[in-house]
């Protein structure tokens, strides 16, 4: 799936500024609660979103902090400090991550300041996708489903 076959989203987070700097309470530094997402421009078709979160500075590769998908169409938020549950009320389900625990996992990078990926995808069909499933699986389940995405980068460093 190329960034360049889709149209256009925008996707905002009142926590932090694109390329700015994301506040402790998102992050393992803090309460290491998901941080407040806004999204415009849902194109005509949109079933549901999914957002992917990840830190491609990792020492061992691309960290993976978030997988929600099945957000219902019309949806153009997500609160800070969404349940770390597999099934939420409004039939959005998440998944594993790479600190092996469902929900948001706050970036907590070893050393230096990494970047950290928010990537909104509107999809034509929920998916059948079962709870607790990896990035990997989300990502091959929304082949051929994505109608559009926004991307929203912060950044990170310990003290």
């Amino acid at each position: 799936m190329s960034e360049y076959e889709v149209p256009p989203m925008e996707i905002k987070s009142q926590a932090f500024a694109q390329g700015g700097l994301i506040p402790a309470q998102h992050t393992c530094d803090g309460e290491d609660v998901s941080p407040p997402l806004t999204w415009s421009g849902e194109p005509a078709g949109t079933q549901c979103f999914a957002v992917i979160s990840d830190d491609p500075d990792a020492p061992a590769g691309t960290w993976v902090h978030w997988v929600i998908w099945n957000i219902p169409a019309g949806t153009q938020a997500l609160e800070s400090n969404v349940p770390k549950r597999d099934a939420l009320p409004n039939g959005a389900r998440q998944g594993t991550t790479d600190f092996r625990r469902v929900g948001y996992g706050g970036p907590c990078p070893p050393s230096g300041t990494h970047r950290y990926f928010f990537r909104l995808y509107a999809l034509d069909a929920p998916l059948d996708l079962k709870p607790k499933a990896t990035k990997r699986e989300l990502e091959n389940a929304m082949q051929g489903h994505v109608l559009a995405r926004a991307e929203l980068m912060g950044r990170y460093g310990r003290r």
